[in-house]
């Protein structure tokens, strides 16, 4: 039995296939990126996460710095961010927060789509962070994931849509999207594995 294919206004037959291909050639290339960092030799020391984020911004069509990727410190029992390099040194997220989004996707090991993000509980501390030369913005819209290892929740990523209100901030996010993000997870696992081990 087959799904009818989703209508969407203002594409193109063909861009939906390419976006696939894309998002396919991009797990490829990060999967390689990840094997790399298990060998000795290679581009592996050379990755930064920094560069996967904004490849994956390109790829889900939002900015650089609405990626976020953060760790599980399980001697610390808490998260940190990796990715925006802005966000690194300004605190870490407990896992025990009932407030932050990125904890309970920790926690729960599920991922979530929340197109009314700015008006759900959450902590804003990090949001107030200024990250680019831009004027703070709030965030709105957000899929939270998590990054797993043999099964193990070792860390978290976040896309998110900035705006001044939710029109502002762009479409909302779909399961595609989420698809795409999840695609992401494995290699981003193997990354973390290696650039973040405690």
């Amino acid at each position: 039995m087959g799904f009818a294919r989703p209508h969407l206004s203002g594409l193109s037959p063909n861009t939906q296939p390419l976006t696939m291909s894309t998002t396919l050639s991009l797990v490829s290339e990060m999967e390689r990126i990840a094997n790399s960092l298990g060998a000795e030799q290679g581009e592996g020391t050379r990755i930064s996460l920094a560069s996967v984020a904004e490849k994956i911004a390109k790829n889900l069509g939002v900015r650089t710095e609405e990626v976020a990727i953060l760790a599980v410190s399980t001697r610390w029992r808490h998260l940190h961010f990796l990715v925006p390099e802005a966000l690194k040194n300004v605190g870490f997220i407990p896992l025990s927060s009932n407030s932050a989004l990125a904890a309970r996707t920790a926690r729960d090991s599920r991922p979530e789509i929340e197109n009314n993000f700015s008006t759900a509980r959450h902590a804003t501390v990090f949001e107030g962070v200024k990250i680019t030369n831009e004027a703070v913005e709030a965030i709105q819209k957000m899929i939270s994931a998590p990054i797993l290892l043999d099964g193990k929740v070792i860390g978290v990523i976040q896309v998110s849509r900035k705006g001044a209100n939710p029109a502002s901030a762009g479409l909302d996010f779909t399961a595609d999207d989420l698809g795409k993000i999840l695609g992401f997870c494995k290699p981003l696992g193997k990354m973390l594995h290696h650039l973040a081990a405690e």
